[in-house]
């Protein structure tokens, strides 16, 4: 789902305005920034979850939001959404 997903997420931000919100660290042990990343009242790193086009990965200490992300991915797997279809 690698293309439906990055075009999920160019939907979500695209020309849009986004606020980026850290955990605990900013960068993973590769180096990678870790951000939640905000359109308006949305948190696409969770929509793209509940929409199964991601699945939840948390990278402590960075877990403020991991109850929330695997509760979406629970939904998105009962629902057979994209990744947990048949």
């Amino acid at each position: 789902y690698y293309w439906e997903a990055l075009q999920a997420n160019r939907n979500l931000v695209e020309n849009k305005k986004i606020r980026l919100e850290t955990d605990v660290e900013d960068k993973d042990e590769y180096g990678r920034l870790l951000r939640y990343v905000w359109v308006d009242d949305i948190m696409v790193n969770a929509e793209l979850v509940r929409l199964g086009y991601a699945y939840s990965y948390s990278y402590p200490p960075n877990a403020k939001y991991q109850t929330y992300f695997l509760q979406l991915e629970k939904e998105a797997r009962e629902q057979k959404r994209r990744l947990w279809g048949d």
